[in-house]
């Protein structure tokens, strides 16, 4: 598995929070979340980019709300097969 450090700085983070006091993360998924599946998706240079561009916008002037990890290119390149898959099925029951 790439990007350990990453990962259990994260890990350490999430086990010292508080998990009954109240959220105060803007974004769903959190920001820890969402970090941690970045650096298991990505390599460490562009899960550092997508994690600061998160951090920067979790603040009090962003409305926040849902925001994913975005797809790798083998998810999008999955997801266009399949989308093409169930149009040809589309074609063939006309």
């Amino acid at each position: 598995m790439r990007n350990k450090l990453p990962l259990k700085f994260i890990d350490m983070y999430q086990k010292g929070k508080n998990p009954y006091g109240p959220p105060k993360c803007r974004f769903f998924p959190s920001c820890s979340n969402y970090a941690k599946e970045c650096y298991q998706k990505f390599n460490f240079v562009k899960a550092s980019l997508l994690v600061s561009r998160r951090l920067l916008r979790c603040n009090p002037f962003t409305k926040g709300g849902y925001d994913p990890v975005p797809l790798t290119r083998k998810e999008k390149l999955e997801l266009e097969k399949n989308l093409y898959k169930i149009e040809d099925d589309e074609k063939d029951t006309d």
